[in-house]
């Protein structure tokens, strides 16, 4: 925007200049004074004129009686012998000529300026397909440089990969002081690849390692390398590494370098795969070229490092691979810390029962929990962050915003709500289940109601009584339904929870070995066909046999549940009534529910006078009990 108004600015200045220009060359006169050519002529003939002005085609005149006026001259001939007839003093002006330079200055002001902003729009347009220097900078390295007094980001910054960050920890005392490792023969890693799932924080990594060791920093994307013109990417790889070799010690920064470092020899023909492979084989001979005396170390993210290139990762280039994982709960609790100490948290926030809620989520997820939780406190006029603002964010991140606009009878209610409480009660029941954190019939998303179980602890494996608990856990709610409705009223709602249970069961039978029947061996994919190292067809009898496995899993769970919720068929009607009054219930409240109590539905709020309302103090939300996120059943 800011360009096109500079050049709106040259072209109105211009224009203006040309405007002045013309307008000096022509005589002015005072519009009061002008009269019609007619009645000069009628002047004339009665004497009233004593002299004239003749300028072109316009003519000054005195009258005797000294009083001036002006008019136009159209070209008539006769004019001259009309003055000379009756006296009147006749003085031609001699018209005034510019200089040889003003004509050529107007004759060509125009068609240069168009040359000058058509240049301009050129030079624009190429500098933004081809660098920073415009056309004859096409091939310049597009590497963004931080000095080292820009970088402010240090591992104190970076939580929840403690392991990560003692795996480059070397690194930085290596670009702090060389000469240590030299002197022992030893040579730090020309390349480090950071691989990881998007989010976890790699570029952030990098930043620190050069923050820490004070050295300045290239951070370039590996789309920005490859262009529609062969040979480009090259010549950037190329210039990069000259650019940084003049900075040494620093650090080059490729993120996603899968765009670029894909294996070479696939299908596709055509300029755009040759300029991949020519920029790849480019990067790959600087990687050879420099050693690490010159302290340049290349790192690069990816979350896709099956796809790379072998020629990458051998010794010598990307000789070390760092995982970045998802955070466990101690590092969550540590992000979530460094992000809570940038706003203001109320007292009543616990940031471990925080992180024990958010299994799976990355460093950016978790900041932007915290950030969601600031806005909801925000709309509400709060001062502070409380734990109610927090749950708020996590429901809205793991489930979607709430659907209170959305009108369902009271009917299809009480029908969810029999349905989430059937998942809740059998998950309450069934041995080394996740602990029911939450249950409400509050649509979100694309579920009518949601039934969740907060982990202990992080989890990485799970035996073979916990699947056969979740598979139950997965059928309570459609066998409440047909509990309490009848075979024949059972909906769609479950459909979900089948796909989910199915998918369990079939990978308990071909994937973990967890069938008596047929041992530990792998039968296939999920899917059913087989996909093990010695390919071969699978028999219609072996076929056969795993989907009787699947049914005898699926059977006996459905049954399982079917009977826990037969016996406590009092807790679910208690339960679902508890919805009904409250929409939204919470692990205390499901405590009371299962000891068989009832709870009471809650209290309407009394009327309140607008002149009583103006003098009340402004109340704070309540809240709706704390939630967590585990496996999720949506119905």
């Amino acid at each position: 925007m800011k360009k096109y108004f500079i050049v709106l600015t040259i072209v109105a200045a211009v224009g203006l200049i040309v405007s002045a220009i013309f307008n000096r060359s022509m005589p002015q006169y005072d519009p009061h004074y002008e009269i019609s050519y007619s009645d000069f002529i009628e002047d004339v003939r009665n004497k009233a004129v004593e002299e004239v002005v003749i300028d072109g085609n316009y003519v000054d005149g005195r009258r005797p009686n000294g009083t001036r006026f002006s008019t136009y001259n159209p070209n008539d001939s006769r004019m001259i012998d009309e003055l000379l007839e009756y006296g009147v003093k006749i003085k031609v002006e001699k018209p005034q000529q510019p200089s040889t330079l003003m004509q050529i200055f107007i004759s060509w002001a125009p068609t240069l300026l168009l040359i000058a902003v058509l240049v301009y729009f050129m030079r624009k347009q190429a500098a933004a397909m081809g660098g920073r220097d415009g056309q004859m900078g096409f091939g310049k390295s597009r590497a963004k440089l931080m000095a080292e007094d820009q970088i402010k980001i240090r591992f104190s910054d970076v939580a929840g990969c403690e392991e990560a960050k003692h795996d480059v920890v070397e690194m930085v005392d290596f670009l702090r002081d060389p000469g240590k490792y030299e002197a022992l023969g030893g040579k730090i890693p020309r390349g480090v690849l950071m691989v990881g799932p998007p989010g976890t924080g790699k570029t952030l990594l990098a930043k620190a390692i050069a923050g820490e060791a004070g050295v300045p920093f290239f951070s370039i994307s590996g789309s920005d390398f490859v262009e529609m013109f062969v040979g480009v990417g090259a010549a950037r790889v190329r210039d990069m590494f000259t650019e940084a070799k003049k900075r040494a010690p620093c650090i080059i920064f490729i993120d996603e370098i899968d765009a670029v470092g894909r294996q070479r020899g696939g299908a596709g023909m055509g300029g755009g795969n040759e300029e991949r492979e020519q920029t790849l084989n480019q990067l790959l001979v600087e990687m050879d070229g420099f050693s690490g005396s010159e302290g340049i170390i290349v790192i690069a993210a990816t979350n896709r490092s099956d796809i790379l290139d072998k020629a990458l990762l051998r010794p010598g280039r990307f000789d070390r691979q760092v995982q970045v994982g998802l955070p466990d709960i101690k590092g969550r609790e540590q992000i979530l810390k460094v992000h809570g100490d940038r706003v203001p948290l109320a007292e009543d926030v616990n940031l471990n029962d925080l992180a024990r809620g958010t299994p799976g989520f990355s460093g950016a997820e978790l900041a932007n929990l915290i950030n969601e939780g600031a806005l909801f406190a925000a709309r509400n006029n709060k001062k502070v962050v409380t734990m109610n603002d927090l749950d708020k964010a996590r429901d809205k991140m793991i489930m979607g915003a709430e659907k209170r606009t959305m009108i369902m009878s009271k009917e299809d209610l009480l029908m969810t709500a029999y349905h989430e409480a059937g998942h809740a009660i059998v998950g309450r029941k069934v041995p080394e289940h996740d602990p029911v954190y939450k249950v409400s019939i509050m649509p979100r998303g694309g579920a009518l109601g949601i039934t969740m179980f907060l982990p202990e602890r992080d989890q990485y494996s799970a035996s073979k009584d916990k699947l056969e608990s979740q598979i139950a856990s997965l059928f309570g709610g459609r066998v409440a339904e047909e509990l309490i409705y009848g075979k024949n009223k059972v909906t769609t709602g479950a459909s979900n929870d089948i796909m989910r249970a199915t998918q369990l069961a079939r990978n308990m039978v071909t994937k973990w070995g967890l069938s008596e029947r047929l041992g530990p061996m792998d039968y296939g994919d999920s899917e059913g066909g087989y996909m093990g190292p010695q390919a071969k067809p699978m028999s219609e009898k072996m076929a056969q046999t795993i989907d009787e496995e699947i049914r005898h899993v699926i059977d006996a769970n459905y049954s399982r549940a079917e009977n826990i919720l037969k016996e406590n068929i009092e807790i679910l009607h208690n339960m679902a009534q508890a919805l009904m009054d409250w929409e939204t219930i919470d692990k205390f409240q499901i405590d009371e529910l299962m000891h068989g109590r009832m709870i009471a539905p809650p209290q309407p709020e009394p009327e309140v006078s607008i002149e009583a309302a103006a003098e009340q103090p402004e109340l704070s939300e309540s809240a709706d009990g704390q939630i967590g996120q585990g496996s999720a059943l949506a119905s």
